[in-house]
């Protein structure tokens, strides 16, 4: 891949991704809401900052304009932004509304941009969309994230069944726990689910170096952590079983939290 852009990539995962990209000689556009960190980043690995909302079509656009315009195109676009709020069903209806804006719309945005100026050029396009392990099963504690995650897959797996013809290849991330800012977060605010994502979490630049093998074929759903297809069989197979030890799991969270 030698003309990569990577959102969300002011941190964590994407500074990651844009890291082992720029190290295999890719030229990569750098994007992030925090328009420091994507100039840093850009900074050190002689990339393009290109800051912006990947929850604004308008911004969406921008970056790729921007990008094709700088690189004269784009052979991977890793659609990596995204957020994470705790909440239940009592969640307000703006966090609910930000959060699907950044988890599902960002990625939307992106395809409607790109989607013109790839399909059928002659030449496999590739997709690379951050959906998460929650996108395959849930996490406790936070209804937005597991809802707009598996949103995520949804699209993600539309786009594929839909385009692979045509020259465009999908394929999905869905890491378990990673050490960033947001699993840190998740364990200073007393999170169950994060507490025991961290014990197995992988380096932020362990996940890069998969996805940069895994870029070599084409096959759907890349998982960092090899458990989490286990998991993903079983909720398939057995989704009462599943939902009990889940149910199970959150039941331990309540009896911690109120000891």
């Amino acid at each position: 891949m030698k003309r990569v852009v990577v959102t969300g990539a002011g941190g964590g995962i994407g500074a990651a991704l844009a890291r082992r990209f720029a190290a295999d000689g890719a030229r990569v556009v750098v994007n992030d809401l925090n328009g420091d960190a994507a100039r840093s980043v850009a900074g050190e690995i002689g990339g393009i900052a290109v800051p912006g909302d990947a929850a604004s079509e308008a911004d969406v656009q921008h970056l790729i304009d921007t990008a094709w315009t700088e690189l004269g195109s784009i052979d991977l676009f890793c659609s990596n932004a995204g957020v994470l709020s705790s909440g239940d069903e009592t969640t307000p209806d703006a966090q609910w509304q930000r959060d699907f804006g950044v988890n599902v719309m960002s990625h939307v945005y992106v395809s409607r941009a790109l989607l013109p100026r790839w399909l059928d050029s002659g030449e496999p396009k590739r997709l690379l969309i951050t959906v998460s392990a929650a996108g395959l099963l849930t996490l406790l504690g936070s209804a937005t994230y597991s809802v707009t995650k598996h949103a995520a897959l949804a699209y993600a797996e539309w786009l594929r069944a839909t385009y692979a013809h045509r020259g465009l290849i999908v394929q999905a991330l869905c890491p378990q726990g990673v050490r960033t800012d947001m699993l840190t977060r998740g364990n200073d605010s007393g999170s169950g689910s994060a507490s025991l994502l961290a014990e197995g979490a992988l380096a932020p630049e362990t996940v890069a170096d998969l996805v940069a093998e895994s870029l070599g074929g084409e096959g759907f759903l890349i998982l960092p952590h090899a458990e989490v297809e286990g998991y993903y069989r079983l909720r398939a197979s057995d989704p009462d079983r599943w939902l009990g030890g889940m149910n199970k799991l959150q039941r331990g969270f309540e009896r911690q939290a109120s000891s």
